[in-house]
């Protein structure tokens, strides 16, 4: 009978305990998860310069349009002879690099503020997106993803495509009092 390779059995254990390590390490309910930006997945209080104080804003981030470029670039002249001719033609180079075609834009929007959207708040307004065909849940009061994702679907008509709610579509939903003209 053939005897095991202490030596092996070692490195198979030690490969074992990496795998098991590494995999342990992909743990996407990592408590060390940092938390979304303020306004992309709810309001915040931290709005744009000049907000008004007290007003809740949510934003939605147009990212950066990056292109990369590649030009040739002249490294050595051509030599030429008296007569015009070239003894030596230019030496050129490819150069890549990355320009930025248009920059990262926060589109800030208003929102009814955290202690507005109260579990009676989120019940009226599941059944005023159930009632157009947006949400099809149960009606719970909770802000959860079916809510959210409902209002995405029904602001991405008009902007803003966000699972945060807007200050125009609650007015809009009949949530929210619109303000008087004129006073």
């Amino acid at each position: 009978m053939k005897q095991p390779n202490p030596s092996r059995s070692a490195t198979l254990r030690a490969a074992m305990l990496l795998a098991i390590a590494g995999i342990a390490g992909c743990d996407s309910t990592a408590s060390s998860a940092s938390r979304p930006e303020p306004g992309v997945l709810e309001a915040t209080r931290n709005g744009p310069a000049g907000a008004a104080e007290g007003s809740c804003w949510g934003r939605t981030v147009s990212p950066a349009v990056i292109e990369t470029v590649t030009e040739q670039v002249e490294i050595t002249p051509a030599k030429m002879n008296p007569d015009g001719s070239i003894t030596k033609p230019p030496v050129y180079k490819t150069e890549t690099r990355q320009e930025i075609v248009r920059a990262r834009v926060d589109n800030w929007f208003e929102t009814p503020c955290p202690d507005v959207l109260t579990a009676e708040f989120n019940s009226t307004l599941q059944r005023a997106l159930q009632a157009r065909g947006y949400y099809a849940g149960p009606i719970t009061g909770a802000m959860d993803t079916a809510t959210r994702q409902a209002v995405r679907r029904y602001q991405a008509r008009q902007g803003p495509n966000s699972e945060v709610l807007s200050l125009t579509t609650a007015r809009a939903l009949g949530l929210v009092a619109v303000p008087r003209q004129g006073g």
